[in-house]
């Protein structure tokens, strides 16, 4: 193996992983879209629905997104009237995601389209495969990285 060999790029941690998250986040947005929503979207309001109203900060937090792209995110949920974003009762210059009755709707509407990938990739993948895929994609997550720090 010479230093010019394609095997480095075989061994490009960040290739792979943007490669399989591609084909399938793609696979989510499709499954989605007769719904009208991206699978960033859903995620979004998978994560408002279930821990009620966040600030833009925790919600891209939790997400592992930048804030400024999550508050690119939201501007359509916004529009859609399928989220609020408003500033912080407690800090003027926090803003607060909170989704709507819309917002609820959409996603309860969303879910067995996400659950019927989720089946089908687990079922072609494996579910315990699926399972420490996550637990690993989880893992990278610590791995002392801070790529939104200012």
């Amino acid at each position: 193996m010479t230093p010019t060999s394609t095997s480095g790029a075989d061994r490009c941690n960040n290739l792979a992983l943007r490669k399989a998250a591609r084909y399938l986040g793609a696979t989510y947005d499709r499954a989605l879209a007769p719904v009208g929503l991206r699978g960033t979207q859903f995620s979004i309001l998978q994560r408002l629905g279930a821990h009620g109203e966040m600030t833009i900060s925790t919600l891209a937090d939790t997400i592992a997104m930048d804030r400024t792209t999550m508050a690119s995110n939201l501007k359509p949920l916004a529009r859609e009237g399928l989220v609020t974003v408003e500033p912080s009762a407690t800090d003027r210059r926090a803003r607060v995601a909170a989704i709507t009755p819309d917002g609820r709707s959409r996603l309860q509407a969303a879910l067995p389209l996400w659950n019927a990938v989720q089946v089908r990739f687990e079922e072609s993948f494996g579910t315990d495969e699926a399972a420490r895929l996550r637990t690993s994609l989880t893992a990278v997550l610590d791995t002392g990285f801070q790529p939104w720090a200012e």
